[in-house]
């Protein structure tokens, strides 16, 4: 069953009780990954690690998104800087401990690729963050294959 989270704004990648931060280096310029984050939200399940099926909603100012183990979210897109910003929080899902989740895309030109910052802010009861905290290797771990995914897509197309 979908439960509501705690609807939070872009000052949650600061303020959350939870914070992972990741980041890695694509050849590909920053308006192409900007592209493929916010422009072609149903592309994701061919590069993001554990997605299996996305799709933009409310004329691309929400997204829904399955992970393969069944969790699902609707969120809401809080900022779309092309090249530079996209970040969404996640309005409902039927995870369970979770209080509030918002992930944050930064991209900055590097050489002639891009530098891609993604933040993972969250809230929940602290055995809820414990575990996330302890998934940190696997997050960061998915984080990097996603992006060399995502990095050899681009370079395809």
């Amino acid at each position: 069953m979908a439960r509501q989270l705690r609807p939070v704004g872009l000052d949650f990648t600061t303020s959350a009780p939870l914070r992972l931060a990741f980041a890695a280096e694509l050849t590909a310029p920053p308006k192409a990954v900007y592209a493929a984050l916010a422009e072609d939200v149903a592309g994701w399940s061919s590069w993001f690690t554990g997605v299996s099926r996305s799709a933009p909603t409310l004329d691309g100012t929400g997204r829904v998104v399955r992970l393969t183990g069944g969790t699902r979210f609707a969120e809401t897109v809080l900022a779309a800087e092309p090249g530079a910003h996209y970040a969404y929080r996640v309005d409902t899902t039927n995870a369970p401990g979770l209080w509030a989740l918002l992930e944050d895309w930064r991209l900055t030109p590097a050489g002639a690729g891009t530098r891609l910052r993604w933040t993972f802010a969250a809230d929940g009861p602290a055995p809820f963050r414990l575990l996330l905290t302890l998934a940190r290797p696997g997050l960061g771990r998915a984080f990097r294959e996603s992006a060399r995914a995502l990095d050899r897509r681009l370079a395809r197309a």
